[in-house]
């Protein structure tokens, strides 16, 4: 069971490692036993690890492909946006935005075919990691509206988080924020995911 709580300790354990769909005698993972007892910063922890070597392997060519889907100088800072908790999309947009190598379309449109081949993977696999794999749609839907500001707007990136927080005049509600994460909801491609069904069922009833 996952040690009183303390985060940094699962994060070592992934580290070095330690599986995370194991269960035990009464058949339950450590994400759902730290779930049962309330840890819910364990359950964010090991929910979110994605170790680096699963993203290596988008590095070197597949099959017979001639050259890797993912460049090698792009694994890192992609590695840093996917391995972060706070999901909020102008954090996402800020760290894109910080580093040069990514803030390209070129860059970007690999990344994110590289974010949809795991999500798929993620739903695929028989532990299958609907957390992980709506974070990772979510991060590629984010780079593709970035692709999108890159191209067509002069004021590019700043004009995508200048949209993002954007509160509408009457309450400040920040309506294409709102949009966004409602439309990355609606087009995540595996529909009879427990997670994805959830989701539309809280966001139904609050009107923009």
């Amino acid at each position: 069971p996952p040690n009183s709580g303390n985060k940094e300790i699962t994060w070592m354990m992934l580290e070095a490692g330690a599986e995370t769909d194991v269960v035990n005698s009464v058949g339950r993972t450590a994400a759902q036993m730290a779930a049962f007892v309330g840890q819910h910063d364990c359950v964010t922890v090991i929910n979110n690890f994605f170790p680096r070597e699963r993203l290596d392997y988008y590095t070197k060519p597949q099959g017979l492909d001639k050259e890797p889907k993912l460049p090698v100088k792009l694994a890192g800072p992609l590695h840093k946006i996917i391995t972060t908790t706070n999901m909020h999309p102008v954090k996402i947009v800020l760290l894109v935005k910080e580093n040069p190598l990514l803030a390209e379309v070129e860059a970007l449109q690999k990344c994110y075919r590289v974010l949809d081949l795991i999500c798929e993977k993620c739903m695929k696999q028989k532990d299958m990691n609907e957390v992980l794999a709506m974070k990772m749609h979510y991060i590629s839907c984010i780079f593709q509206k970035c692709i999108t500001f890159l191209k067509e707007r002069e004021d590019k990136l700043d004009g995508f988080i200048k949209s993002l927080l954007k509160g509408r005049d009457k309450d400040g509600f920040p309506v294409y924020q709102e949009k966004l994460i409602r439309e990355s909801i609606r087009k995540f491609p595996y529909c009879e995911a427990t997670l994805l069904q959830q989701l539309v069922r809280s966001i139904a009833p609050v009107e923009i």
